[in-house]
């Protein structure tokens, strides 16, 4: 009877184990931050849009005047409405120029967030091209909890700056992918010209209950 064939036995060094063990150390640096990403609709375009009361919607476009007007329009609660343009208005003359962007997003977050945890809407009017400026925000609302939305406002070719077409084609690539969840959004919608007159309304409330 043949005799069974040795094993062989290899032993693994600490430094090549796989995995996290309590003698291993720990990584070292900053913490990450919180995971925010979430699953994004798509939505279509209507003539009324509906939102949970206590949403951030950023309105973004490449045009201050296209996004202004837009906003100013629809949005019926003065007090909800936010933009680094009116805050910049508002320090104007108050502090140092070489301070002012930085004191502006200071007071801009410190106003959404106090509505944000009082349970109040938000709208920010912004370009928010940059994915950084997006996830920005969206966190703002992440740490009160808050549903987070977006429209993208597209405007002609002629209103879009040249540095700023990378980013815009990248952004509508995003949207229309449903990726912007990885950012914290919960819906995006993209409306063009005509899609943005026929909207009526936008609206921060529950759904009505059925008769």
């Amino acid at each position: 009877m043949e005799n069974p064939p040795h094993t062989r036995s290899v032993k693994i060094d600490d430094d090549e184990r796989g995995g996290w063990s309590s003698d291993r150390p720990r990584r070292s640096g900053p913490e990450r931050p919180p995971n925010i990403s979430v699953r994004c609709r798509v939505l279509s375009p209507s003539d009324e849009l509906r939102y949970s009361p206590a949403s951030l919607l950023v309105i973004a476009s490449a045009d201050a005047d296209t996004r202004d007007s837009f906003s100013v329009r629809l949005i019926d609660r003065p007090g909800a409405l936010l933009s680094l343009d009116k805050v910049r208005g508002l320090l104007a003359g108050r502090v140092p120029e070489e301070e002012m962007e930085q004191r502006a997003q200071e007071l801009l977050d410190a106003a959404a967030r106090k509505r944000l945890e009082a349970g109040e809407p938000v709208v920010i009017s912004t370009t928010a091209l940059d994915p950084a400026e997006r996830e920005r925000l969206a966190r703002l609302a992440a740490s009160a909890r808050r549903p987070r939305h977006l429209i993208l406002l597209e405007v002609g070719r002629d209103q879009v700056a040249d540095e700023d077409r990378a980013s815009l084609n990248e952004l509508r690539r995003r949207l229309d992918a449903g990726e912007l969840g990885a950012e914290g959004y919960q819906t995006a919608l993209r409306l063009n010209a005509q899609a943005a007159s026929e909207l009526k309304r936008i609206v921060f409330a529950p759904e009505p209950r059925d008769e």
